[in-house]
């Protein structure tokens, strides 16, 4: 049976699995600009990047941020993204990204994590139904380039 765990990844590390998600989302976006996976790595400090393995071998991503909560004097964190490779979805990998999430961030004090995931995403909304409450607020977006937006 593969065993499936989570750790720090290095972005240099992810640049595979980056380039396996942009190119499964770009179809799914709004924008259509091409982006360079080692470009989008690039972008990653000062976050917070998993990885999920099977048998050592990366297979998928956690991206996570940290907010401030005003209103509590807290900070959150936001995931950014979650992806796991085809081949491999189903098996518990995007459970381990999420549990390794939030140990982390109970580590760091965060008052809570939040997320968006698009509407459309039938499988991975099944998902998080099971594994967080829907949040009672919606997610807006201003399109600055709308060739490089969601």
């Amino acid at each position: 049976m593969t065993m499936i765990t989570a750790a720090h990844l290095d972005p240099a590390d992810a640049i595979p699995l980056i380039a396996a998600y942009g190119a499964e989302m770009r179809g799914l976006l709004h924008g259509t600009t091409h982006a360079r996976a080692e470009d989008a790595a690039a972008l990653l400090d000062g976050t917070l990047l998993l990885g999920a393995f099977a048998d050592g071998v990366p297979v998928g991503f956690l991206v996570m941020v940290e907010l401030p909560e005003i209103v509590f004097a807290r900070r959150c964190g936001q995931i950014e993204d979650l992806f796991i490779l085809p081949a491999h979805r189903r098996r518990g990998a995007a459970r381990v990204l999420l549990a390794a999430a939030e140990a982390e961030a109970r580590t760091r004090g965060h008052s809570h994590l939040r997320w968006f995931v698009p509407e459309a995403d039938a499988a991975a909304v099944a998902l998080y139904e099971r594994v967080a409450s829907r949040a009672a607020w919606r997610g807006y977006i201003l399109r600055l380039d709308a060739d490089a937006s969601l």
